[in-house]
C-alpha cells in the first residue's frame, strides 16, 4: 500500500493522541460532507441496477453524453493498464502516486516527467497520465495544451489519461466534453468535492467502445445500490454545488493567506488544499503532529531537501483558531 493522507488511526497510535482530539488536514477532501439521504431497504436488499437515474444525473453534471460509474476513480486507475499491451508510460509528476504504481505493476516502463519535459518525451510514449489540477502542486495545464498532447498520442494509437479529481470548482477547465475523442480518457472523482470519500464513487468519461471494454474489466454491480442513491442526490443538488464551491474557494484563499502571514507561503494549491515545498517539511510535519494536527508529508526520493506539505481545509472556526495557535507557536520556536 502506498502512503496516503487520512491515516488518522496510525497517527493517533504513533503520537499517543486520541483520534477524536486530532485536526486532520492531511487529505484534499472537502471538510463539509453532503447530507446523506434516507436509503430505502431495497437498495441494501437487491443487486444494483443501472437504470435508476445515476448515469443520467452524472451525465448532466459533467456535461457529457455517456460515462461509466466505478467504485472510486482508483478502480479505473488500476483497471486501465490491463487494457493495453506493455509499453512506455509518462506520468506528469509529482502527482498521485497510484498512477505510476498501477502502470508499473502491469509491466509498463514508467517515466515520471515534469510538465515542461512532456513535449520532449511525448513521441516515445504510448500513454501519458496527467492529474489536472495536479495533486499536490495544484498545477493547471490549459485545455489547448492537453488536446495537443492527445493529438500526438492518438496518431499512434496512444492514450491521454487525465485525472480531474480536483476540478469540480473549475469545470470550465475540464476535458470531459472532449472525451468523445478516441484515446482520451477522463477520470472524475466524486468523494473529494462532495466530502464523501467513504462512498467510493467515481466516473470514467471516454468514447463508447472504451467504456464498454472498461466495464468488462471492472465487472458487474461495481457500484453499490446505496452509493448510487447517494450519488444521484448529490449530483442533482445544484444549489449545494454553488455553496460548496463558494466555501471551499473562500477557505482555500484564507488558508493561503494564513500560511503566508506566518512565513510559509504556498507554492501551489487549489480550492481543496494548499501546497508548501520546503526543506523543513519533515520538521513541520512532526511539529504539528505533536500538537494533534495531521498534515500530508510528501518525500521525493527520500530526501528532506525535496520534501513538501499539503494542508487541507479546516472545517470550523475552532479548527482555524487551533491551526493559527500552532503557527504562532512555530513562529516562537524559530524566533
Amino acid at each position: 500500500m502506498l502512503e496516503h493522507g487520512g491515516r488518522l488511526r496510525g497517527a493517533a497510535l504513533q503520537y499517543g493522541i486520541e483520534e477524536s482530539d486530532w485536526l486532520d488536514l492531511s487529505s484534499g477532501i472537502a471538510p463539509w460532507p453532503w447530507p446523506i439521504p434516507e436509503i430505502p431497504i431495497r437498495a441494501w436488499a437487491r443487486l444494483p441496477e443501472t437504470d435508476d437515474g445515476l448515469e443520467i444525473a452524472a451525465c448532466d453534471y459533467y456535461g457529457v453524453p455517456q460515462l461509466l460509474p466505478v467504485p472510486g476513480s482508483q478502480a479505473a486507475i488500476q483497471a486501465l493498464p490491463r487494457m493495453r499491451r506493455a509499453g512506455k508510460v509518462g506520468v506528469v509528476s509529482p502527482c498521485y502516486a497510484e498512477h505510476s504504481a498501477a502502470w508499473r505493476s502491469n509491466g509498463f516502463l514508467v517515466r515520471e516527467v515534469l510538465e515542461h519535459e512532456v513535449d520532449f518525451f511525448l513521441d516515445s510514449l504510448d500513454v501519458l497520465v496527467v492529474v489536472n489540477p495536479n495533486n499536490p502542486t495544484g498545477l493547471n495545464i490549459p485545455v489547448e495544451r492537453l488536446l495537443g498532447w492527445h493529438t500526438r498520442l492518438a496518431q499512434r494509437g496512444g492514450w491521454l489519461v487525465v485525472d480531474e479529481a480536483f476540478i469540480d470548482n473549475t469545470p470550465g477547465l475540464s476535458l470531459s466534453a472532449q472525451a468523445w475523442r478516441v484515446g482520451l480518457i477522463v477520470l472524475r472523482s466524486f468523494g473529494k468535492f462532495f466530502g464523501l470519500a467513504g462512498v467510493r464513487l467515481g466516473f470514467v468519461i471516454a468514447e463508447p467502445r472504451l467504456l464498454k471494454l472498461l466495464e468488462r474489466h471492472i465487472g458487474p454491480w461495481a457500484v453499490s445500490g446505496p452509493t448510487r442513491i447517494i450519488g444521484q442526490v448529490c449530483l442533482t443538488d445544484v444549489e449545494g454545488h454553488r455553496l460548496q464551491r463558494a466555501r471551499t474557494e473562500q477557505a482555500s484563499e484564507r488558508l493561503a493567506q494564513l500560511l503566508t502571514l506566518h512565513g510559509l507561503q504556498p507554492q501551489g494549491g487549489c480550492a481543496l488544499f494548499q501546497w508548501l515545498t520546503t526543506p523543513l517539511a519533515v520538521h513541520l510535519h512532526e511539529f504539528f503532529a505533536r500538537r494533534g494536527i495531521l498534515l500530508r508529508l510528501f518525500m521525493q526520493s527520500g530526501s528532506p531537501h525535496h520534501s513538501s506539505l499539503r494542508f487541507g481545509l479546516p472545517a470550523e472556526e475552532a479548527d482555524w483558531l487551533r491551526l493559527e495557535k500552532a503557527l504562532d507557536e512555530y513562529d516562537k520556536e524559530r524566533a
